[in-house]
């Protein structure tokens, strides 16, 4: 009976790992496809989201996402076409949307959230 447990949470892991990397895919690509991926798998943070602010533009949205990811400004210049700096002004603008401090790390705000 413990073999089945141990197959059965390595599969969920499995799984676990294997949508992150096509949500990672998706976002490196810049797909349009990727925000509602992440809506199927993680509406909660969505439901957060729009708790804190509701009139976020499905633009924002995509944005919030690749911070989820934890991609650095740079990377998320690269996989949107744009410059580094225009990436850093939509961070300080969204910063002031969904009212985070200046002192915190943005990286850090949307993992725990």
């Amino acid at each position: 009976m413990k073999n089945e447990k141990t197959e059965f949470n390595l599969e969920d892991i499995n799984q676990k790992i294997f949508v992150q990397e096509e949500i990672l895919t998706l976002a490196k690509e810049n797909s349009p496809r990727l925000l509602n991926k992440l809506r199927l798998v993680d509406p909660d943070f969505f439901n957060k989201l729009s708790t804190i602010q509701p009139n976020l533009k499905n633009s924002e949205l995509i944005f919030c996402i690749y911070l989820k990811l934890n991609l650095t400004t740079k990377e998320i210049a690269t996989y949107t076409y744009v410059t580094p700096k225009a990436i850093q002004n939509r961070k300080n603008r969204l910063r002031k949307k969904l009212s985070i401090a200046s002192n915190l790390d943005i990286y850090k705000w949307f993992n725990e959230l």
